[in-house]
C-alpha cells in the first residue's frame, strides 16, 4: 500500500501540468484538456484522502467528477466537429493528395 504522499505528489503534478497548459495555451481544445488534468488531480486527491480516512464520501464525489470529466470530453469533441463542419475541412482520409509530379511543379528542386 502506497503512502498518501505519493498520491498527493501525483495529484499536485497533474494540477501543475494542467494549470500551466490552461494558462499558456491559446487553443480551446488544449485548454479543455488542461482543465481535465486539473480535475483528474483533484479526483486523485479526493480518492486518496477517502481511502486514508476510510470515508466513502470522497470516493462517491470522485465518481461524479469522473462523469463531469467525461462530459467535458464530449463537449471538446463537439467543438471539433462543429469547427470541421463550419469551415468544411475535409478529413485526411478523403483528401486528394497531390501526386509527385504536381508537388514538383509547385515546389521545384534547386
Amino acid at each position: 500500500m502506497l503512502p498518501i504522499y505519493d498520491y498527493l505528489f501525483l495529484s499536485f503534478a497533474l494540477l501543475l501540468i494542467g494549470a500551466v497548459g490552461a494558462l499558456t495555451r491559446r487553443n480551446i481544445i488544449v485548454k479543455l484538456f488542461s482543465i481535465e488534468l486539473i480535475l483528474n488531480g483533484a479526483a486523485i486527491n479526493l480518492a486518496a484522502f477517502a481511502r486514508t480516512f476510510a470515508d466513502a464520501g470522497g470516493q462517491t464525489f470522485t465518481l461524479f467528477m469522473i462523469a463531469v470529466i467525461a462530459a467535458e470530453i464530449f463537449v471538446a469533441l463537439a467543438i471539433v466537429a462543429a469547427v470541421f463542419r463550419r469551415w468544411q475541412i475535409p478529413s485526411p482520409s478523403s483528401a486528394e493528395w497531390p501526386t509527385e509530379r504536381q508537388a514538383e511543379q509547385d515546389f521545384p528542386a534547386q
